[in-house]
């Protein structure tokens, strides 16, 4: 309820930061007049709340809360604190994709589309190289098979910056690559919202079920969960999750690493427990980051050089005061 309460403050302070601060008061008479008990309010707030603010402020907590669950889902798969959404190189992946739609000049309809497609070809990959692979422990074959494929889907991306149009395709590469949610619309919310739907119902469907794979596969089986479909569903619910908030934003770190991190900190390890809160966490952090790159300056920072200012910190303070082992 605390966590809920504080959100809705964040929220209500993103949208007084801003070229047009919109008050508590404007936010109030905007909301009676849409239920039918008031006035309408002027034309430009009214503008400003459903057209320009409020579908960012609701990217970011759509984003931050995509992020986190899928890095506590990892976390819990791995059974390692610092796994990260991009383990198995779908960061890479989405990249690549939006990379490849700016260097064709594809309208940004085109390049978040190529982006999540890239997002989910790295992963399904990243699954076949593992599938193809016996003899070994599945998760440490899926692990490094995302590391391979991501870097050479990184190295993609640097080719495609030497070829691409320095005077125009390169600095428009070089700004999603940071990661924003300037351009977040309506648009990006009818894509965000269905997949966190699809992405978070399994994972909270199967929450006790990843609590159980934690202790390990062979034990999982012994209990009676079957490991390799427990995983395939979790991989495929936490990547769509991740492909869809690189393609709405842009390459956004720390938000799948902190986040999980304090949301077992303040509620245990267990995944039944620390996904919501993670979610919650998320969405908080990443509306509070954005509104800070907003308004710090005249210019908008990317929110990738500032979750990187914000996490490395936060990072390791949770570190140093954590206690050893899984959770």
């Amino acid at each position: 309820m605390a966590g809920t309460v504080g959100l809705l403050l964040l929220a209500a302070g993103a949208f007084a930061v801003g070229a047009y601060p919109v008050g508590v008061s404007e936010l109030w008479a905007w909301a009676a007049w849409r239920l039918g008990l008031g006035e309408a309010p002027p034309p430009v707030v009214a503008a400003v709340i459903e057209n320009i603010r409020g579908p960012r402020i609701l990217a970011a907590m759509g984003v931050g809360a995509a992020l986190a669950t899928a890095g506590a889902a990892y976390q819990s798969l791995f059974r390692n604190p610092l796994v990260s959404p991009d383990i198995l190189g779908v960061s890479s992946g989405a990249a690549l994709g939006a990379v490849i739609g700016i260097f064709l000049s594809l309208p940004m309809a085109g390049v978040e589309a190529a982006s999540f497609v890239g997002g989910l070809a790295a992963v399904a990959t990243v699954y076949g190289v593992a599938h193809v692979v016996r003899g070994h422990e599945p998760l440490l074959v899926l692990v490094l098979a995302g590391i391979v494929i991501g870097t050479l889907f990184s190295a993609g991306i640097s080719i495609l910056k030497v070829l691409a149009d320095p005077y125009n395709q390169l600095p428009a590469i070089t700004f999603w690559l940071l990661g924003s949610l300037a351009g977040a619309g309506r648009k990006e919310l009818v894509l965000l919202a269905p997949a966190l739907v699809v992405g978070l119902t399994p994972l909270l469907l199967l929450r006790w079920r990843i609590d159980i794979m934690t202790l390990g596969e062979e034990e999982a089986r012994a209990l009676g969960v079957e490991a390799g479909r427990v995983r395939f569903i979790v991989i495929v619910a936490a990547t769509l999750l991740t492909a869809t908030a690189v393609s709405v934003a842009g390459i956004i770190g720390w938000v799948g690493l902190v986040v999980p991190h304090l949301a077992r900190l303040l509620v245990g390890p267990a995944f039944a427990r620390a996904a919501p809160v993670a979610a919650l966490g998320g969405g908080a952090f990443l509306l509070a980051v954005d509104t800070l790159a907003r308004g710090v300056s005249m210019v908008e920072i990317p929110l990738g050089v500032l979750t990187a200012v914000v996490g490395t910190p936060v990072f390791l303070w949770l570190l140093s005061t954590s206690r050893k082992g899984w959770g």
